[in-house]
C-alpha cells in the first residue's frame, strides 16, 4: 500500500474514533449497538481493515451522527478508488488510457485543469503527445501502441468544440519552455496553444516567471466539475471524490489562476517563448540539432 494511502486510512479511522468518542461510547458500547464485533471495531480504527458502507452507516447510526453518513461514505470510496498504480493501468495500453479519461470529459460541464511541467494533454499537438507518451511507453515498460494512443488522445480535443462545455486551464511558464520532441515540435506546440486560447469556450492562464507566489506550484491536477479531481504522479493516478478534498482543490486552483495572466498577456508569453526558442536554436544550431533528433 502506498503511504499516502495508508495515511488517508489513519485519517479516515481517527475520525471515526473521535465520533465514538464524543458520543460517549466505549470500543464495546458501540460494538454491542452495532453489531460489529469490538475487534473489528479497534482494527477500523486504527487502519487495519476497512469499513463496508453499511459499516459506516451502523457506525453513525449508533453515534447519533447520522447526518455525516453520506460524505464519510463519499470518502471510503474516495480512498479506495483513489490510487491506481500506473504498471495495473497500462496493462491496458496507452490507447486504453486515453479512452478511460475521455469518460471523465464527457460528464463534465466544467473542465478545470493545472499543469507545472506539460501541456495539459487535451490541448497537445500530435508531435508533442506522442514525444510525451514515448517517455512514458519506455519509462513504464509498456507495450507500443504509441500511434494509436496519440490519436486516441487527439479525438479528446473534440470536447473543446462540443455543446456547453467550459474549460479552464493553468500552466506553468516553465511548461512553456520544457521541450519536449524538440524545438520544431514545441514551436507547433505553442503556436497551437496560441490558437486555443482564443477559443470561446477555453480560459488559458499563464503564470509569469518570477512571480511572487501566493500558492506554490505543485503535482498537475484536473477538475471534473466539484465531483472528481485526478492527479497524476510517477507512480500512480490518485482520484478523490470526497466533498471536502474537492474544495481544497478548487481553492487551489482558484489560487493559481488568479496568479496567472490571461488573454493578451498570456498570448504575450507564448509569443515571447516562441521568439526564445527560435533565436537559440539558431544562436546554437547544433545543440538545437540534437535535440531535435536531426543530430
Amino acid at each position: 500500500m502506498s503511504p499516502q494511502v495508508h495515511q488517508a486510512k489513519q485519517a479516515f479511522g481517527a475520525r471515526l474514533r473521535e465520533i465514538r468518542k464524543d458520543a460517549n461510547l466505549s470500543g464495546r458500547a458501540l460494538a454491542a449497538a452495532t453489531g460489529l464485533h469490538v475487534s473489528k471495531i479497534s482494527r477500523i480504527e486504527h487502519a487495519n481493515q476497512s469499513p463496508s458502507e453499511d459499516d459506516i452507516r451502523r457506525w453513525c447510526r449508533a453515534c447519533r451522527v447520522e447526518d455525516q453518513a453520506l460524505e464519510l461514505i463519499a470518502t471510503l470510496r474516495g480512498i479506495e478508488g483513489m490510487w491506481l498504480e500506473w504498471k495495473r493501468q497500462l496493462r491496458g495500453g496507452l490507447k486504453r488510457m486515453q479512452e478511460t479519461f475521455d469518460r471523465h470529459h464527457q460528464r463534465a460541464n466544467v473542465v478545470r485543469s493545472y499543469e507545472s511541467i506539460v501541456v495539459p494533454g487535451i490541448l497537445q499537438t500530435a508531435g508533442y503527445c506522442e514525444a510525451v507518451l514515448r517517455i512514458a511507453a519506455d519509462f513504464y515498460g509498456t507495450d507500443g501502441d504509441i500511434s494509436a494512443a496519440v490519436e486516441a488522445r487527439m479525438n479528446r480535443q473534440r470536447f473543446l468544440y462540443q455543446s456547453e462545455r467550459r474549460f479552464l486551464f493553468v500552466v506553468e511558464a516553465w511548461a512553456l519552455r520544457t521541450i519536449f520532441g524538440g524545438v520544431d515540435v514545441m514551436l507547433g506546440q505553442l503556436d497551437r496553444l496560441l490558437a486555443v486560447a482564443t477559443l470561446p469556450r477555453v480560459s488559458l492562464g499563464v503564470i509569469p516567471p518570477g512571480t511572487v507566489r501566493r500558492m506554490w506550484p505543485g503535482e498537475g491536477f484536473f477538475l471534473f466539475d466539484d465531483d472528481l479531481a485526478v492527479i497524476e504522479t510517477t507512480s500512480a493516478e490518485i482520484k478523490v471524490t470526497q466533498p471536502q478534498e474537492i474544495r481544497l482543490f478548487a481553492e487551489a486552483f482558484r489560487r493559481l489562476q488568479d496568479e496567472a495572466v490571461h488573454g493578451p498577456e498570456a498570448r504575450a508569453l507564448i509569443t515571447e517563448t516562441m521568439r526564445d526558442l527560435t533565436e537559440a536554436r539558431h544562436a546554437w544550431p547544433t545543440m538545437m540539432g540534437d535535440a531535435d533528433g536531426h543530430g
